[in-house]
């Protein structure tokens, strides 16, 4: 549908489709403009009330004989706010009012002015608690969109650094910034990518970063390693675009996902760069030896318990004194499921009950050691 010039009519039908009685937090107010009646639709704690004030005093100032008769020309001559538009259609208006833009109807204009004037509810950039450094920035990024691209936006000011906006999921919308540097990108890579986000058919992204993935590769899922690397930290996801590599931000996400990445990239860590070269080095190489060890280690121990004739004679010592009761296989099977319940016994102990935990615990020892 398109709007009328008939500012009654519109608003009959927007009351309707929007169930503005029955939602609290979606507000309409009527005023009047130059003598002419005009509406505003905004989202409750979504929108800065200063500036609507702002306007509220210029549209005072306003006379009938001012007014011109075309809507792109009152946007440009009295809505004095960067960020303003013009929406024809219905469902695109609905889509940016539900995403927290205010927007505004005037009798005898066919047209919405939308306005983002939003305020989304976000906490500090504060470090993440998963990528801490000893060295280098404190901050990271956090569940607001905005916020995050312009965390990337304050490291590289060039203006080959690329910011595209998509938008999917039928009932979510959720907004997606793919980005990119002009010049260092794998193009044919990045227009697969933007064309399998454009093509998704997906009633929501729940999980929001995890939900994108399992979308943009459907046939991986019985792939246990991660498939791509996020990060939380803003110069890692800097350092990657230089770099070539594409950073994908999805709304209330507070990490980015970076591809194309292998093992490599997904084991290195921020701390790498902020020392010295040698020391860099020495980090990661014994990170990576040290994955080495943990995916093969526990394998060739049970291998040759399994098989003692294939023991050389320095690990003699590994060898078992007698027959176990219980197989190593499931052996180490219980120790892997008790190690997971303890995990997830300390993540989700309350932090009120750390505290008692500890003295109890300090308690009970006491006793013992007496």
């Amino acid at each position: 549908m398109e709007f009328t010039t008939k500012l009654s009519d519109t608003m009959n039908y927007l009351n309707k489709k929007l169930d503005v009685e029955g939602n609290f937090d979606l507000v309409y107010r009527t005023f009047y403009v130059a003598g002419r009646e005009a509406c505003i639709y905004y989202i409750e704690g979504f929108t800065k009330g200063e500036v609507w004030q702002k306007l509220m005093e210029d549209f005072a100032s306003l006379t009938p004989d001012v007014m011109p008769p075309d809507a792109h020309e009152f946007s440009k001559k009295y809505l004095p706010y960067s960020q303003v538009g013009l929406v024809k259609d219905e469902e695109a208006m609905i889509k940016q009012l539900l995403a927290g833009i205010s927007c505004l109807f005037i009798d005898g204009y066919d047209k919405c002015f939308t306005l983002d004037c939003r305020c989304y509810p976000v906490r500090g950039v504060s470090e993440p608690e998963k990528d801490k450094v000893l060295r280098g920035s404190r901050d990271g990024f956090v569940e607001t969109l905005t916020f995050n691209t312009a965390l990337i936006r304050r490291r590289i000011r060039d203006p080959k650094l690329t910011i595209e906006i998509m938008n999917t999921g039928e009932s979510s919308h959720t907004d997606i910034a793919v980005c990119y540097f002009k010049g260092r990108v794998d193009d044919k890579l990045l227009t697969t990518i933007k064309d399998r986000i454009n093509k998704l058919h997906v009633d929501a992204l729940t999980m929001n970063q995890e939900s994108l993935a399992e979308c943009l590769y459907p046939y991986k899922w019985y792939n246990p390693f991660p498939k791509f690397k996020y990060s939380e930290r803003p110069d890692t996801a800097a350092a990657s675009l230089l770099e070539g590599n594409i950073i994908i931000l999805v709304d209330n996400s507070p990490s980015a996902m970076i591809l194309p990445s292998s093992v490599f990239d997904i084991i290195e860590e921020a701390d790498d760069y902020y020392f010295p070269p040698i020391t860099g080095t020495y980090l990661r190489l014994s990170r990576l030896i040290i994955s080495i060890f943990t995916l093969y280690l526990t394998p060739l121990w049970l291998l040759f318990m399994q098989n003692p004739d294939m023991i050389p004679d320095w690990l003699r010592f590994i060898r078992l004194s007698e027959e176990p009761q219980v197989p190593l296989l499931f052996q180490l099977l219980i120790l892997e499921f008790a190690i997971d319940g303890l995990r997830l016994a300390a993540v989700n102990t309350p932090s009120m009950l750390t505290t008692p935990l500890k003295c109890d615990r300090r308690y009970c020892n006491g006793r013992i050691l007496r």
